[in-house]
């Protein structure tokens, strides 16, 4: 039975692919190993631009806040409550990005795939899926 498919046009092909199959698979890890050694150096450029970006980001707030706290001096505040004005329009600004990072924090556990992945209450509560909406929970059972 061999001897009748060595006489198939499509096994001289199909053997004609298997030979030809070692060179394209290192061709594609060549590939890959080319894309991740740029990947690499595109990560690190943007990690010192992050870098970067944080400093001038820094830089510009803290002349905003000076200039802020110069324009209530300037309008007759003295230093210490034009100091706590600052301070507090800060404090509130942080307070708002907090709240918000909290919000964000249910999307992180992908609430909806694993409500959608699981069969059941059983297996919801045994992968920790609660199936109604609810504000995110820590594994104490309360919230953050």
């Amino acid at each position: 039975m061999s001897e009748d498919l060595r006489g198939q046009p499509w096994f001289h092909s199909f053997q004609d692919v298997m030979a030809e199959l070692p060179g394209l698979v290192s061709d594609r890890l060549e590939l890959l190993a080319l894309e991740l050694q740029r990947a690499g150096r595109s990560l690190v450029q943007i990690m010192a631009l992050v870098m970067a970006t944080a400093i001038l980001g820094t830089t510009a707030w803290l002349a905003l806040c000076s200039g802020f706290g110069l324009t209530l001096v300037a309008q007759g505040l003295s230093w210490p409550l034009a100091l706590l004005a600052v301070l507090l329009v800060n404090l509130a600004l942080a307070w708002a990005a907090v709240s918000r990072m909290r919000r964000l924090l249910a999307s992180l556990g992908l609430p909806a795939t694993r409500r959608h992945l699981v069969f059941g209450a059983e297996a919801a509560t045994a992968a920790g899926v609660a199936l109604n909406r609810q504000p995110f929970a820590n594994r104490s059972g309360g919230t953050p």
